[in-house]
């Protein structure tokens, strides 16, 4: 073998490798089309993507109370370590292999009962032949060997692409993380924020009972 043909082997054999998490998009595409709960079960990890969208959720929440005048710093780290339980039991609750199919379908979770803001389009994940990958590997980022991030859809701006980030284990791409487009970050934050205020009101009621 020449000597030139080993980095050219090198660099087909990495581009390859940079090929394959696009086979499990497409996968995921064809689960989220026929509704194929099976598949997303064995194939995303629950509990990364739990926590990614509690850090996501209290992170927008954070930011929104960072900028209100009427709270001081002590009410404010309250606030903000309240908001991380309840985002923890929100996430055990309503992240489900069913709301996972819901948000790619389209971008947007409709059984959660969050409501769509005017002029957001849907931006689900559609991928009806494995020839239309290509745009999707152009806007992929390989993160060493282990980890490929894909946005959907490719063509979107940054902030209202979904951002799904794959993790290499033994043979098999997995799902561990969904950063949510903007948009659907900020109304998260807002329910959350709404399931605190109902919860420090129902603590001062017996209080002011009393």
């Amino acid at each position: 073998m020449r000597w030139w043909a080993i980095p050219l082997v090198a660099v087909l054999g990495w581009f390859a490798f940079t090929l394959t998490p696009l086979w499990t998009l497409y996968d995921l595409a064809q689960a989220v089309k026929a509704h194929d709960v099976g598949y997303v079960q064995s194939h995303v990890n629950f509990r990364t993507l739990r926590l990614s969208l509690v850090r996501q959720t209290t992170a927008a929440l954070r930011a929104a109370s960072d900028t209100d005048p009427g709270l001081e710093a002590k009410d404010r780290q309250r606030l903000n370590e309240a908001a991380v339980g309840v985002a923890m039991a929100l996430a055990e609750s309503m992240v489900t292999a069913e709301t996972v199919l819901d948000l790619l379908d389209d971008g947007w979770p409709q059984s959660l009962d969050i409501q769509r803001p005017d002029g957001v389009k849907p931006a689900g994940l559609r991928l009806d032949r494995i020839a239309r990958v290509f745009p999707f590997w152009i806007a992929s980022e390989m993160r060493g060997f282990r980890t490929a991030v894909i946005v959907i859809p490719p063509d979107a701006p940054r902030e209202d692409q979904l951002r799904l980030r794959l993790r290499l284990r033994g043979w098999t791409w997995r799902l561990v993380d969904i950063e949510v487009a903007e948009a659907l970050r900020e109304q998260m934050a807002q329910r959350l924020g709404r399931t605190l205020a109902r919860a420090r009101a129902g603590e001062r009621a017996p209080a002011t009972q009393h």
